[in-house]
């Protein structure tokens, strides 16, 4: 029968711990118990020769020898006996140097010649083996016997029975058994332990599982166009997929570091390193709207992800542009009729040369109006917009005025940046003038420095308190009430990011007599003196 190898992973790495604590204890058992009958026989071999040279050093043995003749009663038969019992010895046996037996355990084999060769011992040199001898396997040790002069007369040879070195070895074993099964206890509690912390962690799913997860979770960060930015406890970046580096400007090398280092200090980063709270919170970054929510995650990191919201935000801003310009239709639909019908009456009542001469007043004024702006603002997005912006601000009660001083040059290099300046500025302006003073006016300032455009846009309304005069520019702060097609709050943002954006600055001031003056710096918004200069045709006549 086939082993089935496990398919989850706690229960994989649980059944190869098992198997290599096995092994290691086994291993480890085997290394131990190899040596250990080899050192036990070295053992029973030197107690062997201990025994032999201790014999051999007894002077009356060697004395007995040399004046007695070899006897199972005889002093040295008795004095090697006491010797084996005292020791515990397998046999103690005196020989001459022709090799007889003086003493034995068995009496019956003394004056016998001995059973192995006693050469060696004989000729000066001491001997340990194990061999086999007329009383079985045994360790054994022989030693030269010698007399008070030195001269050898013998040789004592001393054996331990092998059986007690098996003995001694079998003995050992279960001890040795028992620590190697604690090791294996421990190894294999230590294993479970890791094994349900991994199965915990991975939520008991399989290797295969493991693979398909990551192959899926790579395909959807990047393939999906939201962005996503993992976050570990230190605010390290631990992932951003393809939309997150684009959105955020962020490079493959920018992985591991910490995003307060990655991005610049600003309601992005706040918002993303949770020092923001709140669920699809409005940030700008690199003149991008974005809506940005925040997860954290139970190692202590968090998810965050990115929806670009520009281009509805621009959608939202040229539905409030046409909203704008239908309230101006209207307004000049009312005006006309208004005209038409006092003309109307003119021509009724005959007054044929007054009728004339109100419609040429009515025509002036209008030319009039336009000819100031496009004298003074030469580039036609930019007046447009401002001869929109005074028939939206004649239907609100508010004037928008042109300053003495304004004059912008042919040159801007992206009218629709300016546009965008000038339009939020603008609008914050009117919702504050309108209703708030009794002759309420907004006026509009735009000059030219070299290649620098200062924008100044003043009203007559309630101010901005010093206080707050940092927090208008934040994303999200808005004293209106949003209406229902998109938040508020990012008109000036997107103005402040834009002058940093060119390299300029956004700031608000009080103005002499109540209001509030709105200063936008655009460095490098002209081109070169030495660019052409576009003509703008106003009612038939080029400026």
């Amino acid at each position: 029968m086939r082993i089935r190898w496990p398919r989850r992973v706690f229960a994989q790495v649980l059944a190869a711990q098992l198997a290599i604590t096995i092994g290691v204890v086994l291993l480890a058992t085997g290394l131990f118990l190899a040596p250990l009958s080899s050192q036990l026989d070295e053992q029973a071999m030197r107690q062997a020769l201990s025994i032999a040279q201790t014999t051999a050093a007894d002077p009356e043995i060697t004395h007995d020898l040399l004046t007695t003749e070899p006897s199972r009663h005889g002093p040295v038969q008795q004095r090697a006996e006491r010797i084996r019992h005292a020791t515990g010895a397998l046999y103690v046996v005196a020989m001459d140097t022709r090799g007889v037996r003086w003493s034995h355990t068995e009496a019956a084999r003394i004056g016998h010649h001995v059973s192995t060769d006693p050469s060696v011992a004989l000729s000066g040199h001491d001997v340990m083996q194990i061999d086999n001898g007329t009383l079985g396997r045994s360790a054994r040790a022989k030693v030269p016997l010698r007399d008070a002069t030195g001269k050898i007369v013998g040789a004592v040879s001393v054996g331990i029975a092998y059986d007690s070195v098996r003995e001694r070895l079998l003995g050992a074993v279960p001890g040795l058994l028992l620590y190697a099964g604690a090791v294996l206890a421990v190894g294999v509690l230590a294993a479970i332990g890791v094994s349900r912390r991994l199965q915990r962690r991975t939520h008991g799913i399989a290797f295969a599982d493991i693979s398909a997860l990551l192959e899926e979770r790579e395909a959807m960060l990047h393939g999906i166009r939201e962005g996503v930015v993992a976050l570990d406890r230190q605010g390290r970046i631990r992932l951003a997929n393809d939309e997150a580096q684009r959105l955020l400007g962020l490079g493959e090398n920018d992985t591991g570091r910490p995003l307060d280092e990655v991005l610049p200090q600003g309601r992005t980063t706040d918002v993303l390193t949770g020092r923001v709270d709140g669920e699809d919170l409005l940030t700008v970054s690199g003149g991008r709207v974005l809506v940005a929510n925040r997860m954290p995650t139970e190692d202590g990191g968090a998810v965050a992800t990115l929806r670009d919201r520009t281009e509805l935000e621009l959608l939202g801003r040229e539905l409030d542009s046409t909203h704008g310009l239908l309230d101006a239709l209207r307004a000049q639909d009312h005006e006309h009729a208004n005209r038409l019908h006092t003309l109307l009456g003119l021509l009724e009542l005959g007054l044929h040369d007054e009728a004339v001469e109100f419609v040429a007043e009515v025509a002036d004024t209008r030319r009039a109006s336009a000819e100031h702006v496009a004298g003074r603002v030469h580039d036609p997005l930019v007046s447009a917009l401002l001869v929109g912006k005074a028939a939206i601000a004649a239907e609100r009660g508010v004037a928008l005025r042109v300053s003495a001083s304004t004059l912008l040059p042919d040159r801007v290099i992206d009218p629709r940046d300016l546009v965008t300046v000038l339009g939020n500025l603008i609008d914050n302006a009117l919702d504050a003038a309108a209703h708030r003073s009794a002759d309420p006016f907004v006026e509009v300032d735009l000059q030219a420095e070299r290649t620098t455009v200062v924008l100044r846009v003043s009203d007559t309304g309630p101010g901005v308190p010093p206080g707050m005069r940092n927090q208008v520019f934040a994303e999200g702060w808005s004293t209106k009430q949003s209406p229902a097609h998109r938040g508020r709050g990012l008109g000036l943002a997107l103005v402040r990011r834009l002058a940093e954006r060119y390299g300029g600055m956004a700031r608000v001031t009080a103005r002499a007599g109540g209001g509030a003056v709105f200063t936008v710096v655009l460095p490098e918004a002209l081109a070169g003196d030495d660019a052409p200069i576009r003509q703008l045709t106003v009612a038939g006549e080029s400026r």
